[in-house]
């Protein structure tokens, strides 16, 4: 099972995929354009074979309904 951990001192979030992830076990960030006007940054961690592992969110407070930062 997944979770969402947020930190407002950074105004991040991370939605971790599956079972937590180990030391190294991302191999790729790839950053996600979003759409003209949402203010933020969206990535994409995966591991050696493709899977996606989890999806970070810088400005998290802007892309984030409140309610799902109250985690």
């Amino acid at each position: 099972m997944g979770d969402l951990r947020y930190d407002p001192e950074v105004d991040a979030a991370y939605v971790t995929l599956g079972a937590p992830i180990a030391d190294g076990e991302v191999a790729r960030t790839v950053p996600v354009d979003l759409p003209d006007g949402v203010s933020g940054e969206l990535f994409l961690d995966f591991d050696e074979d493709g899977h996606l592992l989890g999806i970070e969110l810088l400005g998290a407070s802007r892309l984030l309904r409140p309610e799902g930062r109250a985690v």
